[in-house]
């Protein structure tokens, strides 16, 4: 690998956004400075043309489908989605088939992204009510967490045992990330539906089944939990006003034993988008008032949520054509994701520099991730170049995941992706993905 300068930059990092060039030499970040000369014609040089320059995305929640559901989604197709996004690193979530509840399997999937990954990557080891000593082997420097659904998922992947659950949240000192909606109020939802609709149920009845109340009473028993055994709990994808109450911005970071993530779907779209993208927006947990929205972005931008993530979760479009009980939850993200949340600050919801806080530094300290996440010297070169004046329109030609559609279609977006590097090496450069699969396995300082 050689070097590369990147000039002319408007450098995020850190809440501050200064202009400047940085040198990357092989993988890693060696200068960054106001002026830096080509000490070498052999050094490429390649001009920001005064864009920002941001350190790449960690997206800390993703399902890439492999092994098991490929029809899907692949490492390869996703990771490539990914970083033609400006995402660099992702954590991947464990309901895959098999499951990623032993050692074992989670290997194997370690071994799949080693030959098939454009992104670094990171898989997470799933809880059942009877593998608590499996578990336990598993090894807090390689392996990002634990992670436990609270709500239905595939296979045998739903812990509803409370006294397992203690047991868990007890032995572990590793991150525990949860999907927290309580499966009892949900099943009595649905049952209540299905009497009077059948299995052709109104996707907009989907957040009153996946109520607030369920979410509400699952977070809380689960944060509750958290305190009582002092266990490091993080809470994906959180989606009411009410569980905002959960969460404090009164410490740093570094500090809090509990944080909160909010996902893309639930800070951009509101019930009201169920009449026109129906069973396209259907996720677990449901997306839910403009009210619950604006609550988000209220929590987000006062930092009782720490991080922005996807929950890129691919479907076919035959499966979500469906009727609503047979129409999977989930959608495809990662490749809209940046560009999203760079919409929402020339909307005047969110800073350039927040942006960067919640989708990079805080993944990365979050999990303690080793070396990525902000522009430093010393660390991995994950970089992308966003122009936040180029506007382009989603249209199916130009979107990478396999399964072929995204709940953005048809929308222009004010900024874009111009170039993405991965480890150093220039990946993605104006719409096209470079056949270059440097991805490598996260590491954690634990």
């Amino acid at each position: 690998m050689g070097s590369t300068l990147i000039k002319n930059a408007k450098i995020v990092n850190e809440g501050v956004i200064s202009e400047g060039d940085v040198l990357v030499e092989g993988n890693t970040i060696v200068e960054i400075a106001e002026s830096i000369s080509a000490k070498s014609p052999s050094v490429k040089i390649i001009d920001a043309e005064g864009n920002y320059l941001i350190p790449g995305a960690i997206d800390d929640q993703v399902h890439f489908r492999e092994p098991g559901l490929t029809h899907k989604g692949d490492i390869e197709s996703e990771s490539r989605a990914a970083v033609a996004g400006g995402i660099t690193s992702f954590i991947e979530q464990p309901n895959t088939v098999p499951n990623a509840v032993t050692q074992e399997a989670l290997e194997a999937k370690y071994q799949i992204a080693a030959e098939k990954s454009f992104a670094n990557y990171g898989f997470m080891f799933g809880a059942t009510n009877d593998n608590l000593e499996e578990l336990l082997k598993t090894d807090p420097k390689t392996v990002p967490g634990i992670k436990i659904f609270l709500g239905s998922s595939t296979g045998n992947m739903l812990v509803d045992n409370e006294a397992v659950l203690e047991r868990i949240f007890s032995s572990t000192p590793m991150l525990i990330a949860v999907h927290c909606e309580d499966e009892t109020t949900i099943k009595a939802n649905l049952e209540k539906y299905k009497e009077q609709y059948g299995d052709d149920i109104p996707v907009e009845c989907h957040p009153l089944i996946r109520s607030a109340e369920a979410c509400y009473l699952s977070s809380s028993k689960a944060v509750a939990l958290a305190k009582k055994t002092g266990a490091r709990l993080h809470i994906f994808h959180l989606s009411t006003a009410r569980e905002m109450e959960l969460f404090t911005n009164k410490i740093p970071l570094e500090e809090k034993k509990i944080t909160a993530e909010v996902c893309i779907h639930h800070l951009w779209f509101s019930d009201e988008d169920y009449k026109t993208k129906g069973n396209f927006i259907k996720w677990n947990p449901a997306v839910k008032t403009a009210d619950d929205r604006q609550a988000l972005w209220e929590a987000l931008n006062d930092d009782r949520i720490d991080v922005i993530a996807t929950d890129h979760a691919p479907h076919t479009l035959e499966e979500k054509q469906q009727p609503y009980t047979k129409a999977p939850s989930g959608g495809p993200l990662v490749q809209h994701a940046v560009v999203a949340m760079f919409e929402a600050f020339h909307q005047g919801k969110i800073s350039i520099e927040k942006i960067v806080e919640k989708m990079a530094h805080n993944p990365a300290k979050l999990f303690k991730i080793e070396k990525r996440g902000f522009i430093r010297e010393g660390y991995f070169a994950d970089l992308a170049i966003v122009n936040a004046g180029q506007p382009w329109n989603v249209r199916k030609e130009n979107i990478l995941y396999k399964c072929g559609w995204s709940p953005f279609e048809g929308y222009s977006f004010k900024s874009r992706i111009t170039h993405t590097f991965v480890n150093g090496e220039l990946v993605y450069q104006n719409g096209k993905v470079k056949d270059i699969r440097k991805g490598q396995r996260l590491l954690f300082n634990r």
